[in-house]
């Protein structure tokens, strides 16, 4: 029998596959690795690009805080000009206020009646002085009762003392409420 042997050509068929497949996985394994290389590229410069901007909101984060505390101070300091300007007003408001005060003291001061001193705290006069008879009190405190710039006249204390023989005084404490009326005379 004729020796004929029908398997080096499937053994060369074999081997023809067998190269075409470790071809094909080296190139599987060689796209595979350079599809991750430039995926990984990819997502490191998404990284970067991401801390960039995470540094830049950072900074522009720290210039708004710098910022609003510039503001903060701005308006702190506003609002205490905006009070010493209140209380200026205030004072240049009342100042006519202090002669009207007085002069209307003196108004209703009836003769025989003198004051020693005179206080005034917040809108409260306590009046300290001397009369000649307890009509000339009454008389000053109906007084100050009809003043328009005066109200509530209350009587703390009243003493008799004796000066001398002949001079005889009465010394008085009282308190009065400084109001303002209504409509003031002349626009003053």
């Amino acid at each position: 029998m004729a020796q004929i042997n029908l398997l080096p050509w499937r053994e060369e068929l074999r081997e023809e596959r067998r190269k075409r497949f470790l071809l094909t996985l080296v190139g599987v394994l060689v796209g595979a690795t350079g599809a991750v290389l430039i995926a990984n590229q990819a997502i490191s410069n998404a990284i970067d690009r991401q801390v960039a901007r995470n540094d830049y909101i950072g900074q522009q984060i720290v210039v708004v805080d710098e910022r609003i505390k510039q503001i903060s101070d701005l308006k702190a300091r506003r609002q205490q000009l905006i009070e010493r300007m209140r209380i200026i007003q205030d004072l240049q408001g009342n100042r006519p206020i202090s002669g009207r005060i007085f002069d209307q003291l003196a108004r209703t001061l009836p003769d025989g009646v003198y004051f020693s001193e005179v206080k005034m705290v917040g809108k409260t006069l306590s009046i300290t002085g001397a009369a000649e008879s307890n009509n000339r009190v009454s008389d000053l405190m109906r007084n100050l009762d009809a003043s328009d710039w005066f109200d509530a006249p209350s009587l703390t204390e009243v003493k008799a003392t004796t000066a001398g023989q002949l001079d005889q005084a009465n010394v008085f404490q009282l308190t009065v409420r400084q109001t303002q009326p209504a409509v003031v005379e002349g626009g003053k």
